[in-house]
């Protein structure tokens, strides 16, 4: 009696144990008693979030009426509405809807999402879409089809995938041109972004490079650090994945050859260059308006037709009108400019009387004035002038502000194309059809029709694109 009693209270203890472990072991309570972690927090001074900053996007097309047979008509008929849709690990984050816009920078869209701490990877995928009345079609930014796909290492602070460092069209910059399309209607755009986490210290560098690589305090704020003494800080060595604690000759550097080095990459980082792509810098002055009207300066709609023409191939355009440190210089109005006269210019207005001013071997220089005596030419390997009265009354007929544009970009176009040592038998070719297949603001025939180099595809015609020589205009005569 006593053994039957006895076994049926060890029972009821055991399906009463029982109970009480399947409760608390209930998947909340498991997951918050016995988190299991596939390496250790890789972060402990803060709970890790990925941020995916949308910089910038451009439409790359021309947005000339297309064949009226194709649905791209319509569609390109005006400007786009585009909106961005970022996924971080699956979690999808939709942009406003920007409209009638092909150009939009700083659109304030960078959504934020809280990882886990002990996972090095987060996913992230990029679609950029373009809505109109039919829907919304996904427009192209790389050359591996229209969706972005990137890993970003919460251990390093790199992404790989569709863009990493030392991709052509650079990093953090999408090109839907990358896939050869750059004459086809494929909805091709650009998009400028940045990926980062959040770092106790501020100096952008993660926790974990800090403590196993660098062998930095993750507690100090290092930004502007130069260990090895080799005039770049350590916050641009680590972005490009240089070693900041190996001297390096970074004045020799130039992987991409476009004749900015490393270190002057870093000078002018600020204004978006990158180490590993071409970059073109050129610095505009212009002189006072005309006492009968006639403004000496190019329009924004111009800058962009320029932008559009370069960063298609990747030679992404910078143009400093006031905004990086030395362009937007106003010179007194005076109704004639001989070559003397540009060269006291160049002199005071460009090195600012400063015979080893780096921006020498940065950036072209390029001043527009009333009257040089021609709609432009260079008066320097790397400088050049155009005249706003011979090319206002001479050149553009009708006063149409496309058409305004596209004439003024064409010739400034033209002019810096010498810069990059243009130099074939259909360059400043008068004959009409001599090299008629040539079409390339080169020749005069397209010069203030056309916003484009050639790119040698047609019969008797010459490829500007692949015989320039970036780093001609470095060569003093």
């Amino acid at each position: 009696m006593k053994n039957k009693f006895l076994k049926k209270v060890i029972f009821t203890l055991f399906v009463a144990a029982l109970f009480i472990f399947s409760v608390s072991a209930s998947p909340g309570n498991y997951e918050k008693s016995f988190e299991i972690y596939d390496e250790p927090d890789l972060d402990p001074l803060v709970d890790l979030e990925v941020t995916v900053e949308i910089q910038a996007i451009r439409s790359l097309q021309k947005f000339d009426i297309p064949n009226p047979k194709t649905l791209e008509r319509i569609d390109w008929l005006g400007d786009p509405d585009f909106f961005v849709k970022v996924y971080i690990n699956d979690q999808e984050f939709v942009s406003d809807t920007w409209h009638n816009t092909k150009y939009i920078y700083n659109p304030g869209f960078s959504p934020t999402l809280d990882v886990r701490d002990d996972e090095e990877f987060v996913e992230i995928k990029i679609q950029l879409y373009d809505w109109n009345s039919y829907g919304s079609r996904l427009c192209d930014l790389s050359a591996n089809g229209k969706d972005v796909e990137l890993t970003y290492s919460l251990k390093t602070g790199h992404w790989t995938g569709d863009d990493r460092i030392s991709d052509s069209s650079g990093y953090g910059r999408l090109n839907g041109c990358a896939d050869g399309s750059i004459y086809k209607r494929q909805k091709d755009c650009e998009l400028w972004f940045n990926i980062y986490q959040n770092d106790y210290d501020g100096d952008g560098i993660p926790y974990w490079t800090e403590t196993n690589v660098y062998g930095t305090d993750p507690t100090v704020d290092n930004t502007g650090e130069d260990a090895d003494d080799d005039n770049v800080p350590i916050e641009w060595e680590w972005k490009w994945d240089y070693d900041p604690f190996k001297k390096e000759n970074h004045y020799l550097l130039d992987p991409e050859g476009d004749g900015v080095d490393n270190l002057e990459e870093y000078y002018v980082s600020q204004w978006g260059s990158d180490p590993y792509r071409e970059d073109i810098f050129i610095e505009l002055d212009y002189m006072e308006e005309s006492p009968d009207g006639i403004g000496n300066t190019l329009s924004e709609g111009a800058v962009e037709l320029l932008s559009t023409a370069f960063n298609r191939f990747d030679m992404v355009f910078h143009i400093d009108k006031g905004q990086m440190g030395g362009g937007g210089e106003i010179i007194p109005f005076d109704d004639y400019m001989g070559r003397h006269d540009l060269d006291d210019i160049y002199w005071e207005y460009f090195l600012h009387e400063d015979e080893y001013n780096w921006r020498k071997s940065v950036f072209r220089y390029s001043v527009i004035v009333y009257d040089p005596g021609r709609a432009g030419y260079n008066f320097r390997r790397g400088a050049f002038v155009l005249g706003s009265n011979i090319i206002v009354n001479e050149r553009i007929m009708l006063d149409i502000p496309r058409i305004v544009d596209v004439g003024w970009a064409g010739v400034y176009m033209h002019e810096m194309g010498h810069t990059f040592a243009l130099n074939n038998p259909g360059v400043d070719n008068p004959n009409i059809w001599q090299y008629l297949n040539y079409k390339s603001c080169m020749k005069y025939l397209y010069t203030y029709i056309l916003v484009d180099y050639s790119d040698g595809s047609r019969i008797n015609d010459f490829n500007d694109w692949e015989d320039m020589d970036l780093q001609h205009f470095q060569r003093e005569w």
